[in-house]
């Protein structure tokens, strides 16, 4: 095609030179007269200088100080989905997608990034394409489409297409090579070609096939990720072309499939005309291709004829792959590759170690953090069992009010973790002391028994037992015991455990035993406990959690076996079967039958 004056102020493009070819190659970028989203300019000036800056910041910045042994940091390198679709599926009558067959293909498949081939739409202006774009695809994607071409080649993408253009194909006069360069994360960007090779002879489209290598061996960075993707018109997979191609792609199998594992991509279904090849950086990172409940181990071949079940790739009908004339099906690829790297991190600033906080008294757990949404809260009382304070608060609060056990202990820890990844984790530097007054005497609450797998199938069994090991009675007016659920029981006012005593909460009247008085029923009717896992928490009349405790299946699955404190009426001991202590159970009573 003839190159024309770029019809933008010149102000607003940048001429730069790719910076890994030889001095002898290296050539500007060639502003066209072309189509591209405004949303997202071929080179903007302004962009890269910003990036310019914060790489030159980056680079020229002083070394790092070393990390303060508090702060444990993880490097979290984090993957992200990439879905590739080359895609010549246009129908009708005007090699368009006025039709909608092929939206509702795309729609379907549900892709990041297109190469796409006969991007005709409408009156084929501007807004038309945009409209095309946003309605089928999603108004924060990007574009590319070649410009005064009859059937052009062009590039969709949910991430910013920084740079974007065509290469003369010199073997046909209706279409170029389109390219984009894509920002996807991580530290690498992607290039993506759309091509539409001839029909009329294998020789010719090997000459394409080397002409293109050579444009993408003089312009491409051999560091970025690459894909050429489209409708190659190939009778078989032995065309020179792919050997062509072999030079800065890889084109060996496994290939894509159906449903049926036909890898052919024609209307007839019997050549394979359509292809996406990569460069081996990104195939190291090619992943199956899930969707619904359906998996295509080395990508789809998008046949709605045969695939099954249809609704997976709503709102795809089984009609449209055979619609008039649509000559081939789209292909998808999948990739999880390395994403932004953040740094993490979390540390204990109070209690750190040394300071000596009374029992049942209220202080705060305060840190700071750093690239975290959530953190768990733990206590531990003798530096290696812990107590889930809560398993999900808010990072950026800084601080968790907390009621101190009272009981007494000079090896007491906290930890903050993030929620989501426990490798990134600080605890106190040091133990704090825990004293328990004396004279009139103090109490405090803990969970020490807990029924979740009733005997037999009466979720009335179900109960959950409180001691105070303190030498003063605790009121439990208000206080509440919840599940990972929701609340389940209200103690009623003048509710009391003394000092030394226990009391239980049962799921309903029937499930007490008879001649035990320490007891209760769920004032909510049940405690409705799951038999997979569960967490119960107990909080006093102000909502502060007291005790949380969270059990896994190992201590759920057995029918009629509770599990219990190890040792027995010990705050922050760990749970056990209640079997590995004597009988299955002992509400309202000492682990070894004898009275609290």
């Amino acid at each position: 095609m003839v190159e024309q004056e770029c019809p933008l102020p010149l102000e607003t493009w940048c001429l730069r030179e790719l910076p890994t070819a030889p001095e002898s190659e290296k050539e500007p970028f060639i502003v066209r007269n072309t189509e591209t989203s405004s949303r997202s300019l071929l080179v903007d000036c302004r962009l890269l200088s910003a990036v310019l800056a914060l790489t030159l910041a980056a680079c020229g910045g002083t070394e790092l100080d070393a990390v303060d042994t508090d702060t444990r940091q993880s490097q979290q390198a984090l993957s992200t989905p990439v879905r590739l679709m080359a895609a010549n599926i246009s129908s009708g009558n005007l090699q368009s997608y006025d039709p909608g067959d092929g939206i509702r293909i795309f729609k379907g498949m549900k892709p990041d990034v297109v190469m796409i081939q006969e991007f005709n739409y409408g009156d084929g202006s501007t807004a038309a394409i945009r409209g095309f774009v946003d309605s089928t695809f999603g108004t924060s994607f990007s574009y590319y489409r070649e410009g005064g071409a009859q059937i052009p080649n062009g590039i969709i993408s949910r991430w910013p297409i920084i740079a974007s253009g065509e290469w003369d194909d010199t073997q046909v006069d209706n279409r170029d090579f389109a390219w984009a360069r894509i920002d996807v994360p991580g530290s690498k960007d992607l290039w993506a070609i759309s091509v539409h090779l001839l029909t009329s002879s294998s020789g010719v489209r090997n000459t394409e096939a080397t002409n293109l290598s050579n444009f993408i061996k003089a312009n491409i960075p051999t560091g970025d990720y690459l894909a050429i993707g489209g409708d190659f018109n190939s009778d078989s997979r032995t065309e020179a072309l792919f050997t062509a191609f072999s030079s800065v792609v890889t084109t060996t199998g496994p290939y894509p499939a159906d449903r049926n594992g036909n890898v052919n991509t024609n209307a007839g279904r019997n050549k394979p005309y359509d292809h996406i090849l990569v460069d081996s950086d990104l195939r190291a990172f090619q992943t199956s291709t899930v969707i619904g409940s359906s998996t295509f181990s080395a990508g789809l071949v998008a046949d709605t004829r045969v695939y099954s079940p249809i609704s997976e790739i709503s709102p795809a009908t089984a009609a449209d792959s055979g619609s008039t004339n649509m000559q081939h099906m789209g292909i998808v690829k999948d990739f999880l590759i390395p994403g932004d790297t953040t740094s993490a991190s979390v540390t204990v600033s109070s209690p750190n170690g040394g300071e000596s906080w009374g029992g049942a008294s209220s202080h705060a757990i305060t840190w700071t953090s750093s690239g975290v949404t959530n953190v768990k809260v733990e206590y531990t009382l003798d530096g290696s069992s812990w107590t889930v304070l809560s398993s999900s608060t808010a990072a950026s609060a800084g601080s968790y009010s907390w009621t101190v056990p009272n009981t007494a202990s000079t090896a007491a820890k906290v930890r903050v973790s993030d929620a989501s990844n426990s490798a990134v984790t600080d605890s106190s530097n040091a133990a704090f002391t825990i004293t328990t007054s004396g004279g009139g005497g103090t109490g405090t609450v803990f969970i020490n028994e807990v029924m979740i797998n009733e005997p037999g199938s009466d979720v009335n069994g179900e109960f959950v037992e409180l001691v105070n090991p303190g030498s003063a009675a605790v009121s439990l007016a208000g206080w509440t015991v919840s599940d990972a659920t929701g609340l389940r029981h209200t103690f009623a006012a003048g509710t009391s455990l003394a000092a030394g005593k226990a009391i239980v909460v049962f799921g309903g009247a029937s499930g007490i035993p008879a001649g035990l008085t320490n007891a209760v029923a769920a004032s909510t009717g049940s405690l409705n406990l799951s038999n997979s896992s569960e967490t119960v928490i107990v909080k006093n009349s102000s909502g502060t959690a007291v005790d949380t405790a969270t059990f896994a299946s190992g201590l759920t699955g057995t029918d009629g076996v509770s599990a219990n404190r190890s040792p027995d009426a010990t705050a922050g001991a760990t749970f056990v079967l209640h079997t590995s202590l004597g009988s299955s159970s002992s509400p309202g009573k000492r682990a070894n039958g004898t009275a609290f």
